[in-house]
């Protein structure tokens, strides 16, 4: 077993991997409830960047709904955010046990 290139290969993994992860959390995924009456955009890091609420989802007498549809909305992208980056960065990890490394 070649030790040197084994680092070099494991080196270059690192800075795939790392390249994927930026790539990621700079794409937006999208999430909406209630027919759309509550729309969240997330990074694919998972950071909230949006929340719309159309008028028609506010009803002064029953604020427990739009409190529910927001939830649910974020929660959603939230898990769509998660998604992606498994999508993208979760094969990139397997190929680190080729190289005779634990997955992260």
């Amino acid at each position: 077993m070649d030790f040197n290139k084994l680092m070099k290969q494991a080196q270059q993994m690192q800075e795939q991997l790392a390249q994927a992860q930026e790539e990621v959390a700079n794409e937006v995924v999208e999430a909406s409830v209630g027919g759309g009456m509550v729309t969240v955009k997330a990074t694919g890091s998972g950071q909230v960047v949006e929340v719309k609420i159309k008028r028609e989802a506010i009803d002064p007498d029953d604020p427990e709904v739009l409190e529910d549809m927001v939830l649910a909305a974020v929660n959603e992208a939230l898990r769509s955010a998660e998604s992606l980056m498994q999508a993208k960065v979760g094969g990139m990890m397997g190929g680190l046990g080729g190289l005779g490394l634990p997955g992260m």
